[in-house]
């Protein structure tokens, strides 16, 4: 038993689900080109952290050994000096009991401890025209558990990989079904093959359960992966009704994200920290409550503070003695040729070539791009000592911007940490259409935090990077929009609009030409409209302020926004969140935005998983169709949430942006029963958490596929309410 200072308090505003704010402060921002500041006194631009967001070619395994190492030793000291600081507090205010965590303990990527030892058919031909994953870029493929052809469905469930002919709609069949190694996550298919991710978990869950738990919004979750390892599956599929496996790679770190350009995929990949057994964090012997009965002297205090000194020593030892080399990532690659399995005899990460170690002092961690091409057996990687990030990706590029919160104990990187306590570095790299390593091209940072893969964009050279400085409820909460460019291997900042929505955070950012918008809340929406023409000098060029907040923005076509999110039901200095929300947004004159349509589904505890994750809507523009998975609840309003699922299932709207949203009707699923399915079933999820049963959705011509975790169901769009067919997934 140990203690902590009786002062320890944690509060969680989550549990309150409420969204705080102060809509009485200004939401203009200030333009400052070539660095950043504030209105009345702009700051020196930031040298030193772009400086510092540099990475720096590993000469060696030994320099990448040495480098992960010192930062071992910085996550244990930072860790160690908190539990000094508890000991001293307990000599001056009491103890308060907690449980000890442990000596032998091991510290790993956060430094918390842990327990020891943790450790080809002829088929029906395929439709004119159908929808296709929605991706952010429109040259660059996206992995997702569901692919479509027009004339096939590729889909990942129940540790399989399931294959429907789906045309003629009403013939929809499985042709094949293959089971795939781990847990089967994410595919992408092209050009006769299949490449599939798994996740290699404890026990295979069979279903879609693990979409709950994947970063994909970013609001409160971080881009780390699973912590699994990864195998990857190639697939041949040139005869549909026999896929059989050419290729199989196992990584030891896990999935973060993937971007197909073509036959190249170029895959990023989260490899573990090292994990060093024997850490200590409480020296033996050391009983800070009987010294405190006994009564503070200066001799408790000194006693209490050698006893950490030795015991931050013994650990260094420790650390120092760790076979770290244990720790670097490794793929096993395996080529089957006529079902005779070829191990690849060399592992491409095993000599530290193409190693980047970087200098912001808060990452111990492998963050690789893995580079393979279907069809082929070259396999090439680039990889980088420090955190993990929001992956984006031009057809030339990739981008990896990772988040820093500001902390003392390894050194703050970028400017004042009290002033700036998030910071974001941003690392370019060079894409090409083969097999090969990514070349590195440059570093830079801005302030604040990113929300996900949309706050950033590339055109016309420019890279253009949405952040959010501090949390709400804080007041000095701001956002940022910067404009950055490589230079000499550089990425720097030379344009910016600070101070924007203070007492605000980022919900949802849209780039699209040299235009953005933005969306801020506390308890309004306020839509900014962002110009780039002049990417060193950007712009906010209108505000239009609605109530809720959207989470994910669409472009119809240059001049209008559709858009989804959530409604929202105004407290005074806060809101809460209600039903799920769509809107157009007519942005054809950047100074003027309008809000032309709007539509309301459901009350508090509706939820969608295209509101958090775009590979969920379904915007099908050929026919102007929109289609979202969607659980309804009735009953809500104000913080109260519903308490009567009325459905679960498909939505379909016709989205004109003269007429509007028009509702097409809804392809119903089951509602989930209570008794055995609470998660689906209930009313009460948080709005970054979605529980509908439907997942995806895809149409083909006028007919649209629902797919939920156990079933396809395939109705026309005239008449939803009676589906043409059910197809159940392949146990």
């Amino acid at each position: 038993m140990r203690s902590i200072p009786r002062t320890c308090t944690l509060v969680s505003l989550l549990a309150l689900g409420v969204s705080f704010a102060a809509c009485s402060v200004a939401s203009g921002g200030s333009v400052i080109p070539g660095g950043q500041g504030t209105p009345d006194e702009p700051e020196k631009p930031v040298e030193t952290a772009v400086a510092q967001s540099a990475l720096t070619p590993a000469a060696s395994c030994d320099e990448v050994e040495a480098l992960v190492r010192e930062r071992l030793k910085q996550n244990m000291t930072k860790e160690l000096e908190g539990y000094r600081e508890i000991a001293l507090g307990q000599l001056e205010q009491g103890c308060y009991p907690v449980y000890d965590s442990g000596v032998g303990a091991s510290t790993g990527a956060g430094g918390y401890p842990t327990s020891p030892g943790a450790g080809a058919v002829d088929d029906g031909g395929a439709a004119e025209d159908y929808s296709t994953t929605n991706t952010q870029e429109a040259d660059v493929d996206e992995a997702d558990f569901i692919k479509n052809d027009g004339g096939h469905v590729y889909l990942l469930a129940h540790g399989k990989l399931q294959i429907f002919d789906a045309w003629p709609a009403a013939d929809t069949h499985l042709v094949a079904s293959v089971a795939i190694e781990g847990e089967p996550k994410k595919l992408f298919v092209h050009d006769e093959r299949a490449l599939v991710y798994s996740s290699l978990t404890p026990e295979f869950v069979g279903d879609f359960s693990e979409y709950h738990g994947e970063c994909t919004y970013g609001y409160d979750c971080e881009f780390t992966g699973d912590g699994t390892p990864l195998v990857v599956t190639e697939l041949d599929l040139s005869d549909i009704s026999a896929p059989t496996v050419v290729r199989r790679m196992k990584f030891s770190g896990s999935f973060i994200n993937a971007r197909r350009i073509g036959s190249a995929v170029h895959t990023v990949v989260a490899s573990p920290e090292p994990t060093v057994e024997g850490l200590s964090f409480w020296p033996q012997g050391v009983d800070v409550c009987a010294l405190a009965e006994a009564g503070v002297t200066p001799g408790a205090v000194d006693a209490v503070n050698d006893a950490f000194d030795a015991l931050l020593q013994e650990n260094l030892d420790v650390i120092d003695a760790a076979p770290l080399d244990l720790a670097l990532p490794t793929v096993e690659d395996t080529i089957y040729r006529d079902g005779v399995a070829h191990p690849r005899s060399d592992d491409p990460f095993a000599a530290c070539e193409n190693y980047y170690l970087s200098n912001t002092g808060d990452g111990q961690s492998f963050l690789s791009i893995v580079s393979t091409e279907l069809g082929s057996a070259a396999l090439g990687q680039t990889t980088v000592v420090g955190k993990p990030g929001a992956v984006y990706a031009t057809s030339e590029a990739l981008y990896v911007a990772s988040r820093h919160a500001y902390g003392a104990a390894y050194g703050w990187f970028y400017e004042d940490g009290a002033a700036t306590p998030d910071a974001t570095t941003v690392h370019k790299f060079a894409l090409n259409d083969r097999a090969l390593p990514s070349a590195y091209m440059g570093s830079g940072a801005v302030k604040g935090r990113v929300l996900n893969q949309f706050a950033l964009s590339e055109h016309d050279g420019y890279l253009r990077v949405a952040t959010t400085t501090g949390h709400l409820p804080d007041p000095a909460t701001h956002n940022t929009v910067a404009s950055m460019k490589l230079e000499g291997g550089e990425l720097v900042v030379k344009g910016m609009v600070d101070n924007l929505a203070p007492g605000e955070d980022i919900r949802s950012v849209r780039f699209y030409g040299d235009v953005g918008f933005m969306v801020t809340f506390k308890k309004t929406d306020p839509l900014f409209t962002l110009d780039f023409s002049e990417p060193e000098a950007p712009k906010v060029r209108g505000e239009l302020k609605i109530p809720g907040f959207s989470t994910y923005m669409h472009m119809i076509d240059e001049g209008h926004v559709l858009s989804i999110g959530y409604d929202a039901a105004d407290q005074g200095d806060f809101a809460f969140f209600q039903g799920i929300m769509l809107q157009i947004f007519d942005v054809t004159d950047l100074d003027e935005p309008k809000l032309t349509h709007r539509e309301v589904i459901g009350t508090r505890g509706s939820t969608s998983d295209a509101a958090t994750n775009h590979l969920a809507f379904n915007y099908f523009a050929q026919r102007g169709l929109l289609g979202l998975p969607m659980v309804l609840c009735e009953g809500g309003s104000g913080g109260n949430f519903g308490d009567t699922m009325t459905f679960s299932g498909l939505l379909v709207y016709k989205v004109d942006v003269a007429e509007g949203f028009t509702s097409v009707g809804g392809l119903a699923h089951p509602l989930p029963d209570a008794s055995s399915d609470p998660y689906h079933s209930g009313c009460s999820s948080w709005w970054t958490q979605p529980n509908s049963y439907v997942k995806r959705s895809v149409f083909l011509e006028d007919y649209v596929y629902s797919v939920s975790a156990g079933e396809i169901r395939v109705a026309h769009v005239s008449d939803l309410a009676s589906p043409l067919v059910v197809v159940p997934l392949a146990p």
